[in-house]
């Protein structure tokens, strides 16, 4: 992997010796013996930790030199990464069930790093109290994303039909705003950073958040659980560099989780956030550990399962043709 943002300093006298660092202590190198990567990232949850490990120096503690590449979207990051453009990268499980539906195999899922159930949403106008009151008129969201899927179910718990009963059109994330405020549309579903934008926005309420998703009560699933999916040759290639990467990746969301304040002026840079929405948006996640991953990644386990339910769920409403046996592409060795 190839990346600029995280380098491994050793002093003097261990130059050297040209140690490459011990398992469990990280990778310990000459600057010239750095293990390059390349991350693909957005402003979105998932890549908090890689570019806050970035900034605080956790990833050059364990040997690691990582390019940042920033993509606008994740269908974008994944072709960089069918490409050989990046190494490792955060992406929503949809786009990734997407790939593995084609019985593309050339990628492994080695962690899952937070739920971030309270900070997307489907957002109305005042006077809309229900999915009912919706009848008629307009929702817009990113078509084959979480959101999507959260309005799709959200509109069949309720007994209505997309398109018949409510007209659901397709908005980007950074569109969704204007569109709110021009009266395009009458509600629309976000993430964050629109997320709180439209929380402030006047004659606007939140109606429903991912915890309202059906699969949500039963597993804990949200409609597009984050995932961190490296690339497979490189891995087989680099097994001890990605549990290095891992292992600074998961020191940051205990940042995350335990002191999200020092996280703030770093992540701001990243997201263009105020401070209160910044530490806001933090906070409504909820941040996994390093030890919660044996659990998560478990194959047989309630989070995997719930990838599984998800994926027969996307069949459901159309967004997949077959649904893909989700573990088979569960890789929990580099934990």
């Amino acid at each position: 992997m190839t990346s600029t943002n995280r380098r491994v300093f050793l002093k003097n006298t261990l130059a050297g010796a040209g140690a490459i660092g011990l398992a469990g202590t990280g990778l310990f190198a000459s600057a010239k013996e750095l293990q390059k990567m390349a991350y693909g990232g957005s402003p979105w949850l998932s890549h908090y930790p890689t570019y806050l490990a970035i900034e605080n120096g956790l990833l050059k503690k364990e040997g690691i030199d990582l390019r940042w590449e920033s993509f606008v979207t994740g269908s974008a990051r994944l072709s960089a990464m069918m490409a050989g453009d990046v190494d490792l990268a955060g992406f929503g499980s949809i786009s990734t069930m997407a790939l593995m539906a084609r019985g593309v195999k050339q990628f492994y899922v080695v962690g899952v790093p937070e739920n971030f159930g309270k900070v997307e949403g489907l957002f109305v106008k005042e006077g809309i109290n229900s999915i009912a009151d919706l009848k008629g008129k307009t929702i817009g969201t990113a078509f084959a994303s979480s959101t999507h899927l959260l309005v799709l179910d959200l509109i069949a718990s309720s007994g209505l039909t997309p398109d018949k009963d409510i007209n659901v059109i397709n908005i980007s994330g950074p569109e969704i705003i204007a569109a709110m405020k021009s009266g395009q549309i009458d509600a629309c579903a976000a993430w964050t950073p629109q997320f709180n934008i439209l929380s402030s926005m006047p004659g606007v309420k939140l109606l429903a958040d991912d915890t309202s998703f059906s699969l949500y009560k039963e597993f804990g699933t949200t409609p597009g659980p984050d995932l961190l999916v490296v690339k497979k040759s490189y891995a087989e290639s680099n097994p001890e560099a990605v549990k290095s990467f891992i292992k600074a990746y998961f020191q940051s969301c205990e940042v995350l989780k335990n002191t999200p304040e020092k996280a703030v002026p770093i992540l701001k840079k990243l997201t263009n956030l105020s401070d209160a929405e910044q530490l806001q948006t933090i906070k409504g996640a909820e941040w996994y550990t390093l030890e919660q991953q044996k659990d998560l990644m478990a194959k047989d386990g309630k989070f995997v399962t719930g990838l599984q339910k998800l994926a027969e769920m996307l069949v459901t409403y159309k967004q997949l043709d077959s649904a893909p046996k989700v573990s088979d592409w569960i890789n929990p060795n580099f934990i």
